[in-house]
């Protein structure tokens, strides 16, 4: 298929949406000029890779009618210089465009709240989670996203039984996506003293965080309560009710069953905003619990996203006596664990995207 054919009719699209991103009205309506906003950008970086493509191309043609058709031997010589460097660009070029033109997820963009939890294996599973908490923080610094804690449960020997944390940046969910699942570790525990290596497993749930519009919530109807954060701080912290818990009743608008949600904040001194972070994980797990058949229906985000702390539905396993890493969606093994752990993870994450990639253009038949 002709990929020209496929990007015409962008740039009518991209001049349409700018002119609607400046219109009084769509302003007014937050909803549709976050979602104008968002297409806006997404066709600017598509039109971009295109123009390059077109460029090459247009350059190319160029190129051979000169060889063609020109006696002059040094222009037939700058000609086949030119050939010879844009004709191994056109393919490349050409593969971008087409990851470019497949339909993004448009929740890639949003920023997400990330849950880890110690699943099987006790205090040694509460002590991975804590490991896995530090590499994503190191992971973090390198790439740039920002994190705050909500909240966190510790483990009785360290490490965390639950850690809950909002990370933002740029496509921060689209990043992040495909750590959701079970991780497995193998290792022989500090609280082993036989020497043997045993297996534990830690969930972790990337969840996109909801924009307030994109979910109704009556604020009449959640029960605060508030309580004395207990921890570091100081005097303040533990003197001063800045704890926040909510409680929710969500009716599920598919099958009108009622369920509480409960959520605690106790990420800063100040109650005010431990509320506002409350409310915004509340818009959070809303949002998805009801867009779950639309979670569903992606095939390659349903195979990461894990919701059990069971072994057996395990994405990656990290083996400390091998030092290997092995992410088993995509049979990828890696020998730099202590690397890895220091939040060196890319590599991973980029051949997860790149398997990804693969599969949607065989399904698109670009």
């Amino acid at each position: 298929m002709d990929i020209l054919s496929k990007i015409e009719g962008l740039e009518a699209k991209f001049h349409e949406v700018s002119l609607l991103i400046t219109d009084p009205a769509v302003i007014a309506d937050q909803a549709r000029y976050v979602r104008l906003n968002r297409e806006y950008r997404t066709l600017e970086q598509v039109l971009g890779v295109t123009e390059r493509y077109k460029n090459a191309v247009r350059n190319l043609e160029d190129a051979k009618q000169v060889f063609h058709n020109e006696s002059d031997p040094e222009l037939r010589e700058m000609a086949r210089a030119e050939i010879d460097e844009l004709e191994p660009q056109i393919p490349a070029l050409e593969e971008e465009v087409k990851l470019q033109l497949l339909p993004k997820d448009p929740e890639d963009s949003k920023n997400v709240v990330m849950e880890i939890r110690g699943g099987t294996g006790g205090d040694e599973a509460s002590l991975f989670a804590g490991d896995l908490f530090r590499m994503y923080t190191k992971y973090f610094e390198l790439r740039g996203f920002h994190y705050t804690v909500s909240s966190f449960t510790e483990g009785a020997v360290g490490g965390y039984k639950e850690i809950i944390f909002n990370v933002t940046g740029e496509n921060v969910y689209g990043t992040l996506k495909y750590e959701s699942g079970v991780h497995r570790v193998q290792r022989v525990p500090v609280t082993e003293t036989q020497g043997r290596v045993h297996t534990s497993a830690a969930t972790v749930a990337v969840l996109p965080e909801a924009d307030e519009f994109e979910v109704h919530i009556n604020e009449g109807e959640i029960r605060w309560e508030t309580f004395r954060s207990g921890g570091a701080g100081g005097q303040n912290v533990n003197k001063v009710e800045s704890g926040v818990r909510l409680r929710y009743n969500w009716k599920n608008p598919n099958t009108g069953e009622v369920q509480e949600i409960l959520i605690e904040c106790t990420e800063t001194r100040d109650q005010p905003k431990n509320k506002e972070r409350a409310l915004s994980r509340l818009r959070t797990q809303i949002y998805d619990k009801e867009h779950q058949k639309y979670i569903d229906d992606i095939a390659s985000r349903r195979k990461t996203m894990v919701s059990t702390g069971d072994r057996s539905a395990k994405i990656r396993t990290y083996n400390y006596p091998q030092g290997r890493i092995t992410d088993h969606r995509i049979g990828y093994t890696v020998y730099n664990l202590p690397a890895f752990m220091d939040g060196d993870i890319q590599g991973v994450i980029d051949a997860l995207q790149v398997a990804e990639n693969a599969e949607r253009l065989k399904e698109s038949e670009l």
